[in-house]
């Protein structure tokens, strides 16, 4: 298989996480109101007083968790990238913006007098110890391509002990095994258990297509497996979020005509513009076959439990039509 080079795969990734040995944990409370300590991805003790009301999230993927969980954030960063990429869970008009995700403004953070900031492992380490000279900040661990289910559901518990809405997040987290459950029934009764697919998304540079494959052990992965699809993508990914990186040729290496295309796509199509005359692109198997499947704008892939749902809702669909 026609791979980049490794710096490029590493490069490729969206977002950058560290992995951690330790599992997030949360103490629980005498009562709805009383003091809260969670355990996050640090092994840190962040103790609150009562159950956080006021949040800023600094990642699409906590602030999708937060407002599924019932407590819109006062700030999260990058309010417009949300809306684009992560429609599971619409924000409120009021809920401020407090810079991009890679650089929010500590300033603007604290501007909103928070209880609580969640953000994501791997983010600038140094706004860490910023923000905590003002407000408790909990980490998730974000992805761990190695367990990303269950490392979501973690996070999820962490976050929902953290704002006093544990029973909505079992509940929540009970709509996510109940809907892959049913997912994989779906797929059973189709006969359409071990169906071949590969993920992907990219983006042009001058004019090449960069191809970013999504490989075992990606959010998006572990979630189409668990409903009874088989990843086709063997190419090499990072520890972390199972990322891959090719290119149009690199697809070539995909020869079972079985073979499914899903790709994400909120903003430009390179899939459709970059690809669509290319005569690499036109030879391969989903593409002849007619199996290229573009998931639906707003479906964030490194989402919460609601954009997982989406997913695997998603794949379902198309595996069984």
């Amino acid at each position: 298989m026609r791979l980049l080079a490794p710096a490029l795969v590493t490069a490729a990734v969206l977002l950058s996480a560290c992995g951690t040995t330790e599992t997030p944990t949360s103490t629980p409370t005498e009562s709805a109101g009383g003091p809260v300590t969670v355990t996050d991805s640090r092994g840190k003790e962040v103790k609150l007083d009562s159950p956080a009301k006021k949040v800023v999230t600094l990642e699409w993927a906590e602030t999708e968790t937060v407002a599924s969980l019932g407590v819109m954030p006062v700030g999260v960063a990058d309010a417009a990238g949300y809306k684009t990429w992560d429609a599971v869970v619409p924000l409120t008009g009021d809920v401020k913006d407090v810079g991009k995700r890679n650089e929010p403004s500590v300033d603007s953070i604290v501007a909103l007098d928070p209880d609580l900031v969640i953000m994501a492992k791997g983010r600038d380490e140094t706004l860490v110890g910023q923000l905590e000279k003002y407000v408790p900040v909990i980490v998730t661990k974000a992805s761990d391509a190695s367990r990303n289910l269950d490392r979501l559901r973690e996070d999820t518990k962490m976050i929902a002990q953290a704002i006093g809405k544990a029973a909505e997040g079992d509940k929540l987290l009970f709509e996510l095994d109940t809907a892959l459950a049913d997912g994989k029934k779906a797929v059973e009764a189709e006969g359409a258990t071990g169906t071949p697919f590969v993920m992907a998304d990219g983006w042009l540079q001058g004019s090449t297509v960069n191809i970013r494959p999504f490989g075992k052990g990606s959010l998006v992965s572990d979630t189409a497996e668990a409903v009874g699809l088989k990843n086709a993508w063997t190419g090499e990914v990072d520890p972390q979020w199972g990322l891959g990186a090719t290119d149009v040729e690199g697809l070539t290496a995909l020869t079972d005509p079985k073979t499914m295309l899903f790709y994400s796509a909120s903003e430009d199509d390179v899939f459709t513009t970059g690809l669509a005359a290319n005569p690499v692109w036109q030879r391969l198997p989903f593409v002849v076959n007619k199996k290229v499947v573009k998931l639906e704008p707003g479906t964030w892939t490194f989402g919460g439990p609601k954009s997982v749902i989406k997913v695997a809702e998603q794949f379902v669909k198309a595996a069984t039509a």
